[in-house]
């Protein structure tokens, strides 16, 4: 049972540190836009934020 939680780990170790490098290695660029994506969008018709709802 040993062995089996030693793999288990090391598999684990090896997922998290490839997820480590696909991001280090991703363009930063690609990730700045899509942080800027709820910024960027329009107000939806219908929204509960509009002028005419708040009295």
């Amino acid at each position: 049972m040993s062995a089996l939680f030693s793999a288990w780990t090391v598999f684990v170790a090896l997922i998290f540190f490839g997820i480590v490098v696909w991001v280090l290695r991703t363009d930063k660029a690609e990730f700045d836009e899509a942080a800027q994506i709820p910024f960027n969008e329009e107000e939806q018709p219908g929204s509960i934020l509009k002028e005419e709802n708040h009295g």
